[in-house]
């Protein structure tokens, strides 16, 4: 007579181990879907618990709870090869080596600690930390939930959970894991920090500092909720106070890498630019290796043509990933690389955004009009919108039909008022979140979704990792590739991503026949008169021009510069001036080169239409190279100024050749910096040369691709047209 499945679990009982675990595979042949058989069949073939001495193990928490990690992590390892069926001794030695970054160690250690006590709530905990710190958010927050499903009172998970749940972008739940562990342990000033940070994501600032200010009451000394704090007064441009947050955290912790940093911006924001950079200094030394301050330092030193030999400036040998990645738009004036454009552009993405969502679109009724779909911060008196309002003019609204969402101010000013009035539908969604923002405009049945911003200040690329349209584009806004799984196709021409080039861009490439710029050909130039006098240039000699915004400046250029003022008697220099750090040390460069300071003039900021209208006392535009101009030259061609450029090898680089290609001057643009100085010395010392270069400019401006503005309109639409089949 067989045994049923009672008699075997009773019989199991009095049975050793081995004996057991061969009655339940017996068993399991005949009933293999049996749950208590294969319970009882896994707890068998559990090995037993056997614990470390008490006293030994004290002595190991002792060395961690002192900061001795790897003398603990020994000792540990010690303990472990006498009794590595302790639960207790795995889940300390998976701390010490989480505390160590070890994180692969430390999963292994707290998988076995689990797999010997699967009830193991805390090892959970910490497991899902681990992982959490390794990146692998997904597999942390089941870990959180394994530990909250044993003990749904346990506090620290719940916290723990929230902060996975804010790195994976899911704000909402992420707050709402928050405010369930303080609930749990309303004494726990981490619990009001976490979820200040998760209040801050979804932009509730006030609440964001009220719950830091419980955090700091709780433990006074607490640097990174200071740190956090000032960070919400920084959003809420609340700077003064922000800076003493700031200062409060380096007062408890001297060498707070993120609140040197963050000083550092407040204190650039407050256009106190010398100490900012003292800041961002001291974070990248105290801070040894660390990508994200190098490049914060180093970003600073450009804006004020600092251009020194600091470590950090001396070339980025590495590209931060994770928490250390940094913003992808800094690379564009590091190096000329578009592979190392594109890595550090992944690196960002993924840290600020993750991977793509999946999303099904909704059915909507058919229409014979592709449904365009603009997004950007930027719809006011703004360089993007100074391009491409006219093509808001000029958009076939029998074939297209127009919508811009708008996330940044609500700022009603001119161009705000052209763009209103040449839309279908204007959105003012800048209180929406991103997740909101994508949901609306698959409601509205975008067809395709246009990014215009890209990696510049202000953008919000997550509206695109969450899924707006079922084609998303990124355009003008950014030089570069965005290094996303979720942005399909990327506007250029063959200027800009040469084929061999293409394989450096994350997304695809989709082709305007001349220059991907748009320009307004009915931009207004001022009938305002400057004299030379007034703006500060002499009576008589050659101007070289170079409006770009100083951070672009190099020496390399800057050297080149320097010769050919040298070599042109009477010339001068005529720079764009950002801010007084720039200007003192462009004066200090160019004495150190051998010219005279009186050699640079340098021109405030102006309305636009006066800006263009002064561009008739310049002769020739000279670009940088690193970073090229890109509005400024269209500004220049527009204004009658020739433009002088050097190919490089990324989209930044390469701006300025594509518009001359599309004016119809490629003798402008040069493939070396010794044809580029060559260049501009035979055009400032042939007056019939300029004057011939003038005269084609002018007559090119009227007829030549750049500012045509309907054939480009036409041109971009059937772009549109191919794409939106995808």
């Amino acid at each position: 007579m067989k045994m049923s499945v009672d008699q075997a679990l009773r019989k199991a009982r009095s049975l050793s181990a081995e004996e057991a675990q061969a009655l339940y595979a017996e068993m399991l042949a005949r009933f293999p879907a049996n749950k208590r058989l294969r319970d009882a069949a896994q707890e068998a073939a559990r090995p037993k618990i056997v614990s470390a001495p008490a006293d030994e193990l004290e002595k190991v928490v002792s060395l961690y709870q002192q900061g001795r990690l790897t003398i603990a992590l020994d000792a540990a390892a010690d303990l472990l090869t006498r009794f590595p069926n302790c639960e207790i001794l795995n889940n300390i030695a998976g701390a010490i080596s989480a505390g160590l970054g070890r994180f692969e160690q430390a999963i292994r250690h707290y998988d076995r600690a689990i797999d010997l006590a699967p009830d193991y709530f805390e090892a959970l905990n910490n497991r899902g930390n681990a992982l959490n710190d390794h990146q692998r958010t997904d597999e942390a927050i089941a870990s959180f939930d394994q530990a909250i499903k044993l003990n749904p009172n346990y506090a620290e998970a719940h916290m723990n959970r929230g902060i996975a749940l804010r790195r994976a972008k899911r704000f909402e739940d992420a707050l709402a894991a928050g405010t369930r562990s303080i609930k749990l342990n309303p004494a726990c000033a981490e619990a009001y920090n976490n979820r200040g940070n998760a209040l801050i994501a979804i932009g509730r600032l006030d609440a964001a500092l009220v719950d830091f200010d419980e955090a700091i009451a709780l433990r006074p000394n607490f640097a990174q909720a200071l740190v956090n704090r000032g960070n919400a007064l920084m959003l809420m441009t609340r700077l003064e106070e922000a800076l003493e947050s700031f200062d409060a955290a380096i007062a408890i912790d001297p060498i707070h890498v993120h609140a040197h940093n963050n000083r550092g911006g407040v204190l650039r924001r407050l256009k106190r630019l010398d100490e900012a950079l003292e800041s961002h200094k001291r974070a990248a030394k105290y801070s040894s290796g660390s990508a994200l301050a190098a490049a914060e330092a180093r970003n600073l030193q450009a804006h004020m043509c600092v251009w020194s030999n600091d470590a950090f400036d001396a070339g980025m040998t590495q590209i931060g990933s994770g928490e250390e990645a940094f913003p992808a738009f800094y690379m564009l004036a590091f190096e000329d690389s578009p592979q190392r454009q594109l890595l550090c552009s992944r690196n960002w993405t993924a840290k600020e955004y993750g991977a793509g969502r999946t999303v099904a679109f909704p059915k909507h009724p058919a229409s014979t009009r592709i449904r365009l779909g603009y997004f950007s911060a930027d719809f006011h008196n703004h360089a993007t919108m100074m391009l491409i309002a006219r093509l808001f003019e000029l958009h076939d609204r029998d074939r297209f039909e127009i919508h811009a969402f708008s996330y940044g101010p609500d700022q009603q000013d001119e161009m705000r008022q052209r763009l209103v009035a040449n839309v279908d539908a204007f959105h003012q969604v800048n209180g929406a979140e991103d997740a909101a923002i994508a949901k609306l405009a698959r409601d509205k049945g975008i067809d395709i979704a246009i990014d215009l911003k890209g990696h510049t200040h202000g953008s919000r690329l997550g509206i695109f990792a969450h899924r707006a349209a079922p084609v998303q584009v990124t355009y003008l806004g950014y030089p570069g590739t965005l290094g996303t799984d979720f942005i399909d196709y990327l506007i250029a021409d063959e200027v800009i991503v040469p084929t061999e080039y293409r394989r450096f861009y994350s997304e695809e490439i989709a082709y305007l026949p001349n220059s991907y710029q748009p320009n307004d050909d009915r931009r207004e130039i001022s009938d305002r008169v400057f004299t030379r006098a007034e703006l500060g240039l002499p009576e008589n000699g050659f101007v070289f021009a170079c409006f770009n915004n100083n951070y672009k400046i190099t020496a390399a250029e800057y050297d080149i510069w320097a010769r050919l003022l040298r070599q042109v008697e009477g010339s001068v220099l005529w720079l764009l001036k950002d801010n007084e750090w720039a200007a003192d040390n462009l004066r200090r460069e160019i004495v150190a080169r051998g010219i005279s300071a009186d050699r640079l003039v340098f021109a405030d900021r102006m309305h636009p239409a006066d800006h263009l209208a002064r561009h008739v006392h310049a002769d020739l535009f000279l670009d940088t190279f690193m970073v090229n101009a890109h509005t400024t030259a269209s500004d220049a061609l527009w204004a009658g100024l020739p433009v002088l450029t050097k190919l490089g090898r990324s989209f930044v680089a390469r701006v300025a050749g594509s518009l001359l290609h599309a004016v119809g001057l490629p003798e402008l643009v040069t493939e070396s910096p010794a044809d580029y100085e060559r260049r501009a010395l035979e055009i400032a010392t042939d007056p019939d040369m300029l004057a011939a270069l003038k005269q084609k400019l002018a007559a090119n401006r009227a007829t030549a691709p750049l500012f045509d503005a309907p054939r480009y309109t036409r041109d971009i639409e059937a772009l549109y047209e191919r794409i939106a089949v995808r």
